[in-house]
């Protein structure tokens, strides 16, 4: 398991997936919770409601292990210090 964070083309692949997880979980609970007009159940709107923070949570991991990634490949992006 550990020998998979130690290559950090695999995080780099985790994070891209990570980052596509959280915007599609973002966007579908956007749409489910606040801009579909039809009737859903109670269970429904919570669960749409809690992806509207789990999706952006999932965007800012993805987003840090690319970034550090990026920094073990030597990829650092313009603009990022250290």
């Amino acid at each position: 398991m550990f020998d998979f964070f130690t290559n950090p083309h695999n995080v780099l692949q985790l994070s891209n997936r990570v980052l596509g997880a959280g915007l599609a979980l973002l966007l579908a609970g956007i749409y489910g919770a606040y801009l579909y007009d039809g009737h859903l159940p109670i269970v429904a709107l919570v669960s749409l409601h809690a992806m509207t923070i789990i999706g952006p949570t999932l965007l800012k991991i993805g987003y840090v292990m690319r970034l550090l990634s990026q920094h073990r490949l030597g990829q650092c992006p313009v603009g990022a210090g250290v």
